[in-house]
């Protein structure tokens, strides 16, 4: 899940959101600002519900966003890399870099998110007691109700044994300890994960059929959400097993065919060399230092007026939102942070200069000789 826009850094973690947050961010203010608060203090103006609603529902993200920072501080003090963290749909996604390096590594990074949501919950029941009895106005009380519920509620829902939620990842830690083996821990959390979610998508499908109303079609969603994010976790980390030991040079294509970030983006588009071979390529400086990555997507953008000013340098994706590897770095640790899209590309990088460039078609063509070569090896 990449970020629509970047909000900046906190803590050294790149914080980004995806455009979907602004449908759950509405759908939070609006049922707050149109039903329970009216319900539970009427005669009020319409404009101090909606403030009051637009307020719970940033405390709320603010919540989600304390919850995946807690997730990422963790993942540095136990020697993991965080790529960022974005906020999105259905909560927050904090992109760890590689694997922990032991059960119990695992089970502190996964832990500390529903313990902080927990403990933020508490925190508003302390302050919902608190404003009662200043006599605080009755809808900020009813504000800081529904912050301690539902950070509590987020806090349980993750800690249920099941992937890709934290306590998924807490069964994990577990079976890993228990039997030595992370692939098989993966396999069962993963599994206890596309059970849960089927589970959900049944009671959704239950609910609506008998109240007819909509919203009782989120567990399905998220049900549908978890089983197939459990899927995908499960097959990752059967894709990383092939790729352990690795190094990203075995899948990078070496000394990648680069652009300046001199020349206009009409120039980038008529020169023959860009237009055939490939749909993204590396920007660098005269001496191959990495500048960032310029895509034909992004030049077709550019108006057709103004594509005989622009640069390449204006239009490319910075360096800053592009992954950077070693030539020597693990491939099954670059896998997580590959994505389809032209724009999802990993720089590859050595004392400075760009020596090669790896797409999600590079892994998958690695994994399939490999494959293939154990395959004939057993064979034989």
């Amino acid at each position: 899940m990449r970020a629509t826009f970047v909000l900046g850094r906190i803590a050294g973690v790149r914080v980004g959101v995806h455009w979907s947050v602004l449908f759950i961010f509405v759908l939070i203010a609006l049922g707050l600002a149109q039903g329970r608060l009216p319900q539970a203090y009427p005669g009020l103006p319409q404009g101090v519900y909606w403030a009051a609603g637009l307020a719970a529902a940033v405390v709320f993200f603010a919540s989600l966003l304390a919850h995946e920072l807690a997730h990422a501080v963790v993942a540095r003090r136990n020697g993991v890399d965080v790529d960022d963290i974005v906020l999105w749909l259905l909560g927050g996604a904090a992109r760890l870099k590689s694997e922990a390096s032991s059960p119990s590594a695992e089970l502190k990074i996964a832990g500390v998110g529903p313990l902080v949501s927990i403990l933020l919950g508490g925190f508003f029941v302390l302050a919902t007691w608190l404003l009662g009895l200043s006599s605080a106005p009755g809808l900020v009380v009813e504000v800081a109700a529904w912050l301690a519920g539902i950070n509590v509620l987020l806090g349980v829902f993750n800690a249920i044994p099941a992937a890709p939620l934290d306590g998924g990842r807490l069964l994990r830690a577990y079976l890993w300890w228990r039997t030595g083996d992370r692939l098989r821990a993966t396999v069962r959390a993963t599994a206890a994960g596309r059970v849960f979610g089927w589970m959900l998508v049944a009671l959704g499908l239950v609910w609506f059929m008998r109240s007819g109303t909509l919203s009782a079609l989120w567990p399905a969603l998220i049900g549908w959400f978890l089983v197939a994010a459990a899927t995908a976790e499960g097959q990752q980390a059967q894709v990383r097993q092939v790729l352990a030991g690795i190094p990203v040079r075995n899948a990078m294509t070496p000394d990648p065919l680069t652009v300046p970030a001199g020349p206009t983006v009409a120039a980038f588009l008529k020169d023959p060399q860009y237009r055939y071979r490939h749909s993204a390529f590396p920007v660098t400086t005269d001496d191959g230092a990495p500048l960032g990555l310029m895509t034909l997507d992004r030049a077709r953008k550019v108006p057709g007026d103004q594509s005989g000013a622009v640069t390449v340098g204006e239009v490319m994706a910075p360096l800053s939102q592009i992954t950077v590897v070693g030539p020597d770095d693990p491939l099954a640790d670059l896998l997580p942070r590959m994505e389809p899209g032209a724009e999802n590309r990993a720089l590859v990088v050595e004392d400075g200069r760009l020596v090669g460039i790896v797409s999600l078609s590079d892994i998958s063509r690695t994994v399939t000789w490999l494959s293939n070569t154990a395959t004939r090896l057993r064979v034989g």
